[in-house]
């Protein structure tokens, strides 16, 4: 039996970043001008972002997405091809302008704009048929911004993945509605093997008071979930009892935009190569942490061996 084409098949967002950096970036209103450090534009999405980890990481990937047929469409599109992820899947709309995001980063905190534009025209018939048999993995990154356009067809389409044999993952990121879950998207994370919120999105999605809580909640859905923690680590919860914090020794970051997003990767890598959830979160909180000695998403994402080596120093507590 041949092996799959690709280890990872990342499905979601794909947009520039325009990345602001500097101790003061909120802007002056009044016709003002004001002074940063930086300014530069970058891979962004954070479905993106993960595709490019993934691949600095030694994984075959290919992303799903679309963008529009303009400067910024094959901006991300020669990017991620230069970064070794297939964009074959890639959709490029007539008439829609590529989404657009622009992040104002100030070291370990950061806020963001964004532009949909053809972002959330992506729906489950945008996906190449036979391409879930061809791949390991499906992740789903950006739900929110994707909800009314792929929404309706993901709790089908991640059956569809793990009956073509594909394990499965979804990162929803923040609700810019605050409207959060539904039976929508409740039965998106029950198919969905794998959910992977950071702290504020798991409390919003439970609607618990504490991480534990909602781990609790969230793993009653189904999947297994890890919570994404900063610089504190995550929170690794299977099933109704078993529960890991796993964490690593402190780093000073440049930028922590795409963090969560490489830590993603990292985690899917290390299930990709056999190892235990606890041990694949370790290499997640690595490859997020490598990622913020750089700015923008993806200039810091480390390789492999790197990653593997800070992921030897973690702690893996009960």
């Amino acid at each position: 039996m041949s092996s799959p084409d690709f280890d990872l098949v990342v499905i979601g967002d794909c947009n520039p970043d325009v990345l602001v950096h500097g101790d003061d970036v909120t802007p002056a209103f009044g016709q003002q001008e004001k002074l940063v450090d930086r300014m530069s534009l970058e891979i962004g999405g954070s479905a993106s972002i993960t595709a490019v980890a993934g691949a600095r990481l030694g994984l075959r990937v290919a992303l799903v997405a679309a963008v529009g047929r303009d400067a910024a469409g094959t901006f991300m599109l020669d990017s991620l091809a230069r970064e070794g992820v297939d964009v074959g899947a890639v959709a490029v709309r007539d008439g829609l302008a590529t989404g657009m995001t622009v992040a104002l980063s100030r070291g370990g905190d950061r806020a963001i704009l964004t532009a949909l534009g053809a972002m959330d025209s992506l729906t489950a018939a945008d996906i190449p048929a036979g391409l879930f048999g061809r791949c390991r993995h499906v992740h789903v990154s950006s739900y929110f911004l994707l909800a009314d356009s792929l929404g309706p067809g993901l709790a089908d389409l991640f059956v569809k993945a793990r009956g073509a044999g594909a394990t499965t993952s979804l990162d929803t990121n923040w609700d810019p509605a605050e409207r959060w879950r539904d039976e929508r998207l409740s039965a998106a994370i029950a198919q969905a093997g794998l959910l992977l919120p950071n702290e504020a999105e798991a409390l919003a999605l439970s609607g618990a008071a504490s991480v534990t809580a909602a781990a609790s909640a969230l793993t009653a859905l189904g999947p297994r979930v890890a919570v994404k923690l900063g610089a504190r680590g995550v929170l690794v919860a299977v099933g109704s009892a078993e529960r890991h914090q796993v964490s690593l020794p402190p780093v000073t970051p440049v930028d922590t935009t795409g963090a969560g997003d490489c830590f993603n990767a990292g985690l899917l890598a290390g299930l990709l190569h056999g190892l235990p959830l606890p041990r694949a979160a370790a290499l997640g909180c690595a490859a997020g942490a490598l990622s913020t000695g750089a700015l923008g998403g993806t200039a810091g994402a480390p390789d492999l061996q790197k990653a593997l080596d800070l992921a030897a120093h973690a702690v893996i507590a009960l």
